[in-house]
């Protein structure tokens, strides 16, 4: 769906009205900068672009600017943040909406008024009719986590949208290195297009060569070493990080991070559930459950009990100064190349 979106936009067709909701927010902050730039020139941005948060300002007041005609341009920009009247959640806010006023307007939209409305929420309550209506009226881009394929698809657009390609062994290793986060994969992207202008292609060595690993990344690496019971390369790259200034007790967390994962990827996998579905249920993304579950055929359930005991011993030591810091992982790294018995 946003593939069509983008097209639509940058062939300067446009909408009355758009709907962008989910919690994968690079993809709606990418289309409303694309909708942004396209719609209105940097002096008409100082005229006609207006932006309401709706838990502090009623609908109303928003939809009277939508019928005003603007003073400079041709179009004006309306956007509408946090609707929270959309969903089923909760909210502090003591802004009271007319809502009557929202569905009139939809029936008969200003024709020189686009109306981004935006929110960070998973779901909208589809019970409600102005929900209903809504979908009905506007252009809706549900931005959801992207799962594997999507990912590599993704990513291979972007590549095509720098003028160069990028082979599956690449893909593989960028995801590997990188992660899962849009902004961060669109910036080593954008980069190392720039570092394959003449060849056009990039490969795992130029991925290598170029992509920094995140501090979760060199995290899992660390895992990995531990299981293999490389203990002297797990170390080396603890050693990394310190030198990097990374905290001791931030680095004990992501690694109980990772092995709770790994537990937990286990446990459920055993129970029958497929990958998604584990992915669903931990709401973490299916790439990372991926990785997990390839480490994790590599531990019984009683070993990563051990490890997860240990993992409670040493953030004790690390927060009441038992130990030197350093020396907590340093010794937990030992122990847990240590065979269970």
């Amino acid at each position: 769906m946003i593939e069509e979106i983008w097209k639509k936009i940058k062939k300067k067709e446009f909408d009355i009205v758009y709907l962008m909701y989910g919690l994968e927010s690079f993809l709606i902050n990418e289309t409303k900068h694309l909708l942004l730039q396209t719609l209105l020139t940097e002096d008409d941005e100082d005229f006609n672009l207006t932006t309401y948060d709706l838990e502090e300002t009623p609908i109303e007041v928003a939809l009277e600017d939508a019928e005003t005609i603007p003073f400079f341009g041709e179009r004006k920009v309306i956007v509408l943040h946090n609707p929270f009247f959309l969903t089923a959640e909760k909210t502090k806010s003591k802004v009271e909406h007319n809502i009557k006023k929202l569905e009139e307007y939809l029936n008969a939209p200003s024709p020189y008024t686009t109306i981004l409305i935006i929110g960070d929420y998973e779901k909208l309550d589809e019970r409600k009719k102005i929900t209903k209506q809504l979908k009905n009226v506007a252009t809706v881009l549900e931005a959801k986590k992207l799962n594997e394929q999507e990912l590599k698809k993704w990513v291979k657009q972007r590549a095509a949208y720098n003028y160069v390609e990028i082979d599956e062994k690449a893909l593989d290793t960028l995801l590997s290195l990188a992660g899962t986060n849009l902004s961060l994969l669109t910036t080593e992207i954008d980069k190392m297009a720039l570092y394959v202008e003449d060849s056009k292609l990039i490969t795992s060595d130029i991925v290598e060569s170029l992509v920094a690993k995140s501090l979760e990344q060199n995290i899992f690496t660390l895992v990995d070493k531990v299981i293999s019971k490389k203990i002297d390369e797990a170390l080396r790259i603890y050693y990394d990080l310190l030198k990097q200034n990374e905290e001791p007790l931030k680095i004990l967390s992501i690694i109980t991070n990772q092995f709770r994962l790994i537990y937990q990827v286990k446990g459920l996998a055993q129970k029958g559930y497929g990958q998604q579905q584990i992915a669903t249920v931990l709401k973490v993304h299916p790439f990372r459950v991926k990785l997990a579950a390839g480490q994790a055929q590599r531990f019984t359930e009683v070993e990563l009990t051990r490890c997860i005991k240990l993992f409670a011993d040493a953030d004790y030591q690390l927060k009441t100064g038992a130990m030197p810091k350093n020396m907590v992982i340093e010794m937990i790294l030992f122990r847990l190349g240590e065979k269970t018995h």
